[in-house]
């Protein structure tokens, strides 16, 4: 290629040390841009992917379950945990004033014990009535699950057609859901049915807390969809004065503290990247000048030898594009090696969900970053080329006889 044969690339080859140096402020201006885009970009689609999973408007749960945030650190933390109502409590709900549809779901936390073959939070869900769960499973399997089968989150290592074991019970593996980047990802999911097996095994084997439990007329949650025209809060407060022994939860203020985070991140992470990015273009500024200086003899002998001042700046600009082209390339490359393979431990480290966005945005943010970051190098290239335009070959050349 031209490029490749052209003085600019043949002057970068021949000083490897100063190149090298400029190469290394552009991967790292690259990486900061792409690096800390994506990862704020995957926190907010984590929170979204939660937002969609809740699905449902309010959450009526024991009110012990509530006070104690009991509900939260399953849903949101990942931790194991369950707890029971009675079930008479599902006609009251749907007995009260804007009230569109509601679903049962029943917890159940399997044993680290010989019994179990991992520890996992396990949810029962009745799919004849479920608005929330079903969606999500559809997407990875179309069919009707039967008794004893189970659909694993994401994050965990069992596959279609692996055998589980919960309190000495077998349950198949039928299919393994779409990640969302939450901790819904380690949790099993299966019909009412099963769970109801699966919690009688626990009381049989005494590992379950409610030792006096009827798994016919428990639940622990219900789910709850508002009627359109009605106020979500209003009908979390009449439900909570009016019904006794349970809280009805709104899902967004269980997610709010979420977004507050997510919001803090974001900001002091734009307000980073900003600051690099000056700072990235005060360095490479600074350091094409000098470089510049350096070479005034050289580019003095280039005007004698015919170049002119515009052919001069060319070929600074040339080696600006160069520099900026391949710290572009690496830096990006770099994102991609910190970012997706540590993607859970950014996870596990901030507590909040990351889920990294899908093929398009990803190639929009690469194509961003690599504009931002090339325009950088070119604007200061075109500094120092505009530097060396205004230079005197004369006296320079005088200078240097004397």
């Amino acid at each position: 290629m031209r490029i490749f044969e052209s003085l600019s690339f043949k002057n970068l080859v021949r000083r490897p040390g100063r190149t090298a140096a400029q190469v290394v402020l552009a991967v790292f201006l690259s990486f900061c841009v792409f690096g800390g885009t994506l990862v704020i970009q995957s926190l907010q689609a984590g929170l979204s992917s939660l937002e969609q999973r809740l699905g449902a408007d309010i959450m009526v749960v024991p009110g012990q379950a509530a006070s104690q945030s009991d509900l939260e650190n399953i849903v949101l933390q990942g931790n194991t945990g369950y707890f029971y109502m009675d079930q008479g409590i599902v006609e009251k709900i749907k007995a009260r004033e804007g009230v569109e549809r509601v679903s049962t779901q029943l917890f159940l936390a399997s044993a680290s014990a010989g019994c179990c073959s991992v520890s996992v939070q396990i949810i029962g869900f009745d799919p004849e009535t479920d608005f929330t769960v079903m969606p999500w499973i559809k997407k990875s399997y179309g069919k009707e699950l039967k008794d004893m089968d189970i659909v694993v989150g994401n994050d965990l290592n069992a596959f279609v057609g692996d055998t589980l074991t919960f309190y000495g019970r077998e349950c198949h593996v039928a299919a393994k859901l779409e990640r969302t980047g939450t901790s819904l990802d380690t949790a099993v999911y299966t019909n009412m049915s099963t769970i109801k097996h699966l919690i009688e095994g626990s009381l049989e084997k005494k590992l379950n807390d409610f030792t006096d439990l009827d798994v016919d007329h428990v639940v622990s949650c219900v789910l709850v969809d508002v009627q359109d025209g009605y106020s979500v809060e209003e009908v979390a407060g009449d439900m909570n004065v009016h019904l006794r022994r349970v809280e009805a939860v709104q899902t967004k203020n269980m997610i709010s503290g979420i977004s507050q985070s997510l919001k803090g991140i974001s900001d002091i992470a734009g307000i980073l990247i900003g600051i690099i990015w000056i700072l990235s273009l005060g360095i490479m500024i600074v350091a094409y000048l000098m470089i510049a200086r350096e070479r005034i003899k050289e580019f003095a002998v280039l005007r004698v030898m015919g170049a002119s001042r515009r052919k001069l700046s060319f070929f600074v600009l040339t080696e600006g594009f160069m520099i900026s082209f391949l710290g572009s390339v690496l830096g990006i490359a770099l994102g991609f090696c910190v970012v997706f393979p540590f993607s859970n431990l950014i996870e596990s480290e901030l507590s909040l969900p990351f889920l990294i966005p899908g093929v398009s945005k990803i190639l929009l943010l690469v194509v961003m970053a690599f504009v931002v970051s090339v325009l950088t190098g070119s604007l200061t290239s075109a500094i120092a080329a505009r530097h060396i335009s205004r230079l005197d070959t004369g006296t320079i050349l005088r200078e240097g006889n004397g």
